[in-house]
Parts: C-alpha cells; structure tokens; sequence
C-alpha cells in the first residue's frame, strides 16, 4: 500500500525570517521512513510570481503563487519584520490564510507569525505563543487569544503555534512526531544533528 504524503506549504514574503521558514523547510525535507520513502512534500508559496527578499537581503523565488499553488495539507505561516509590520496590513494575505484554514490539516505559524493568524480570526478563543518580544503586542492587540509564555509551541490539534525563530524547528519535530511517531521525529532530528526538546522535556537521542 502506498505511504501517505503530506503537501506541505510554507509562506514567503519580504523580510521573512530566514530561520522562520528554512527551519521547518529543512525538518520536513529531510524526514523519511526506514525504507527510505519522504512523508513530506515541501514546497513555497508567495502572494505573486516575483522574487521573495527575505530578512537581511536573502533573495528565495517561491515555487507557486496564490494564483497556481496546490492544495497543501499542512500550511506554515512564519514571522519577522514582513509579518508584523507589512503583511499583517494586507487583506489579501489575511484572507488567503483564513481561506486556506478551511483546506489543510494543520495551520501553523512560526514566531510572530502568530499575529497573522490572530488577524485572521483562527486564533480566537485558542491558546497561542509567539517570539516573547511580541507577546505583549498579540495580548493587547487580540485580546480573545490565551497567549502562553515560556514554551516553545502550542498545539491546538489543527493549529500549532510557536515561539520565536528557531522555535519553529521544534515544532516541526512535534508535527513529525504527532503525525509518523517519536522514532521517525528523533531519527530526524540525528539526522540533523539537533537536540529536540518537545516542550522543555529533552529526548536524548
């Protein structure tokens, strides 16, 4: 029988975070099973077909746009200066993302990413977490989102949220973990030389 694939989509946009999206690009990437078959199909999506101008100047040209991307089961929405001061502000985006909610499996957000998901209304009522320099920003802001602190993720079964920047590679983990089991999570992690840590309890591998 053939193995399940999940599509994974990550969001690119002007001044991303660099780590926000090449962390969990590089857990799910290099994921794969004893007999060596890949779970994970990753690819990137941007707002419009043009280069992507990540944080710090890296230049990333996405593999589809709103207009020609595919159908993702997990959708990763990561953080930076672009999320809280830019895309935040754009409608278009925000509405994508709430439309997008209706279609994956898992939702999930890296560092102030969080905001994003606030703004799209997926956030009220849930427990969420974001880089602690704007923890204080997603409480006044959202009121109606139960912002945790000190942990590096929040799982709300099809919305994961995490802390800042390298955050995000332990919630890849946990999403690995959750969907395929700790030995393929920590199989992973050796693979890339990370010692994982779900949620302050340190698997030693």
């Amino acid at each position: 029988m053939k193995m399940k694939q999940w599509k994974v989509g990550i969001f690119l946009f002007d001044d991303v975070e660099v780590l926000d999206f090449a962390g969990p690009f590089e857990v799910f990437s290099v994921t794969s099973l004893e007999n060596e078959e890949r779970p994970f199909q990753v690819k990137t999506v941007s707002e419009q077909d043009k280069m992507i101008y990540a944080r710090n100047g890296l230049k990333v040209m996405a593999d589809y746009c709103f207009k020609n991307m595919p159908k993702f089961d997990i959708l990763i929405i990561p953080g930076g200066v672009g999320a809280r001061e830019k895309e935040i502000h754009n409608n278009k985006a925000i509405d994508w993302i709430t439309s997008e909610m209706k279609n994956v499996q898992i939702m999930s957000s890296v560092c102030t990413g969080a905001l994003l998901l606030a703004k799209a209304g997926l956030l009220d009522g849930k427990k969420a977490t974001t880089h602690w320099a704007s923890v204080d920003r997603l409480k006044k802001e959202f009121p109606q989102v139960d912002v945790q602190q000190g942990v590096k993720y929040v799982d709300e079964e099809s919305i994961i949220t995490s802390a800042g920047i390298s955050a995000g590679i332990n919630m890849s983990f946990h999403i690995v973990r959750k969907l395929l089991g700790v030995h393929v999570a920590l199989d992973t992690a050796k693979r890339m030389e990370y010692d994982i840590e779900f949620n302050g309890v340190k698997d030693i591998i």
